[in-house]
Formats: structure tokens, sequence, C-alpha cells
């Protein structure tokens, strides 16, 4: 059985905070990482690697992640809609200085009812144009549109945390959006939903983020036999490609005892929000408990052969990482244990 772990922020993104690594008990993760054969790449997001893992080619200039979302989101329109799909998910922007500053639906929760409202309003005021906006679910909104826009855009998950000015879409219609990005600032200002929130000392809703843009990939190929995920884009990839899959089970021991053969696909997304909102602490503590429920039983199922392979897949804001490691690579004593902080490379 071959076991594939994808770990987005598996190090902490400040490459100088060194420190934060003091007194970390990750052990099994340190051994795995010094035995195995490590190769490094250009840093990427979490859904530019699915999409290539899948066989999902970029189309113009985005991943087609909202078409792709469709197959969970509206499996009804996924099957039948040729039209092109761009997310708009609801953001809360603030201004820092001469920056704007972007958080993502990980920072604030939106209700099914408050994001109805605001798309009602959005699609009378912005219906000049040739497109609609979807509240699919209460923090993934989407674009459908007829014909496919010439913009570069970004993705969310970039772009979290970040200044917006670096990010904003780019292309030979980027213009035109500038404009109605700016539309919908300016009606979300003073939206009743907002006023709402702001009374109860929530953050607003007073922008969305275009992004994840094309039209329904013709076909995915998985290189998986199953994928275990709590996150949607995975779940969505492996039904495209026709493959297994199933929530992330609570532990490793728990993953061990389905038997199921073949190359799995396990994806452990958790650090992921405490780096991007730099919260050091809960970082630390999921790591930890990464340690013990995933690095530790992994460790001793491929030191007695239950797995014969392990792949620990590594995606940072300075690099991405891939560590391949054997049960015969476990007995290889001149590889020596090494400190995490001496693992990560920049690109």
């Amino acid at each position: 059985m071959k076991l594939n772990l994808l770990v987005p922020n598996l190090f902490w993104p400040d490459i100088l905070q060194t420190e934060i690594y003091n007194d970390l008990s990750a052990t099994s993760l340190e051994v795995l990482l010094s035995k195995g054969t490590a190769m490094t790449t250009p840093p990427q997001e979490m859904e530019a690697w699915l999409c290539k893992e899948f066989n999902v080619a970029k189309q113009k200039n985005d991943w087609p992640i909202a078409p792709l979302m469709l197959i969970t989101d509206a499996p009804a329109l996924a099957k039948t809609s040729k039209d092109f799909w761009m997310r708009a998910d609801p953001v809360h922007l603030r201004i820092e200085q001469n920056h704007i500053m972007l958080a993502d639906s990980q920072a604030f929760q939106i209700s099914i009812e408050e994001a109805e409202q605001i798309v009602r309003d959005l699609n009378l005021i912005l219906g000049n144009h040739d497109f609609s906006f979807l509240p699919l679910c209460p923090d993934r909104w989407y674009i459908r549109t007829s014909i496919a826009p010439e913009i570069f855009t970004h993705i969310l998950s970039h772009v979290t945390c970040k200044n917006i000015n670096n990010f904003l879409p780019s292309g030979s219609e980027s213009i035109a959006w500038h404009r109605i990005f700016n539309e919908i600032q300016m009606l979300l200002y003073e939206h009743p939903v907002n006023q709402a929130r702001e009374s109860r000392g929530e953050l607003t809703i007073n922008s969305v983020w275009f992004w994840g843009g094309g039209n329904m990939p013709q076909s995915t190929q998985s290189p998986y036999t199953y994928v275990w995920s709590d996150n949607d884009l995975p779940r969505a990839l492996a039904l495209a490609s026709d493959t297994g899959h199933s929530e992330l089970p609570a532990d490793a021991q728990e993953w061990l005892q389905t038997q199921i053969s073949g190359n799995h696909l396990v994806v452990l997304d958790a650090l992921q929000g405490k780096a991007k909102y730099r919260n050091a602490y809960d970082w630390r503590e999921t790591l930890v408990s990464m340690e013990k429920n995933w690095f530790l039983p992994v460790y001793k199922a491929l030191k007695s052969g239950k797995i014969n392979q392990l792949t620990i897949t590594a995606l940072n804001e300075t690099s991405s990482q891939r560590f391949e490691i054997t049960r015969s690579d476990l007995w290889k004593c001149w590889r020596i244990t090494k400190p995490l902080p001496v693992h990560i490379e920049t690109h």
C-alpha cells in the first residue's frame, strides 16, 4: 500500500522565526523527513497542486476551480452547464496604512440567508452585466457567464492575509473588472446585512474575490485508488475521476483499519488556516496533534510493512517539498535525524 500525505503549511511561513520549533514534540515526523529523499520545487497553493495531480490543466490563465466545485455544490449544474464559471467568494477587506488586507471565511461566519440577501442585491444592481451571482454555499459564491472574461486572477488562499493591491485581476478586461469590484464594495459598504453584522460585532462582508474561473474540464485522471479529505475540492476531483473517497478519518489508526489496498491520498490541511493567519500557538498545537494521530502511527506502519511507500508533500509559502520514504530507508543509519527547521527549503 502507498500513502501520500498532503500537508499544506507543514513548516511555519516565516523561515527566520525558527524559535517556533523549540520544544516541539514531532520526533516521528523528523525521522520520516530525515530518512526520505527530498525534492524541492517552486511554491504553489493546494488547489493548483491538486489540479495537477488529477491532470486538470489551466484554462486561459486560471485553474478551473469553480466548475470543478460545482460537482459538490450543484451536481445538476455540473452535469449540464456549458457556461463559464468563476468563484466570487465573500471576503472582508481591511485598510492598514496604505495596504488593503483580505480575510476569507476562515475569519468569519456567514449564514445562507445573509448570502442570499447580498447576492440578490448584487444581481439587481449589476444586472446590466452579462453574468449573474449564485450563492451555492454560504461562503462559496459563483459567477455564471456565457463568455469567458479575458482576465487573470489569483487563488483566494494565496491572497488571504495579504495586500490585495498586488493580486487584483489583470488582463485585457481587467479595468472593467476592477470597476465591478469597486461597484460591489460601494453596494456592500452600508448594506443592511453588514449593518446588522457590525451591530453584533462581527466582521462585515464588504467585498468578493474573483478567482478560479473556467469551463468544466473534459476529463480528469486520478493517480490514486482512494482519497481521504474534509476539504471539498479533493472530493470533487475524486468524483470527477470516479475515484473512491471518504471524509478524513480521526487518525491514522482508524485509516489503517479500512484495509483498502492501492495508492491513497490523505489531505491533512488543518495547519493551513493557522499559518495563513499567523496563529503560532494553534499551529504548534495542531502539529503536535498530527504527530500523535498521524505521523507516529504512519511511521510504525511503514516500519512494520503495512505501508510500502510514504510520500509527504509539504506546500509552503517559500517552496513545495516532496519527501519519499520507503521501509528500507528507515534503516539507513547514515541519514541522521535532523530537527524540523533544517528541512525547510526555499526555491
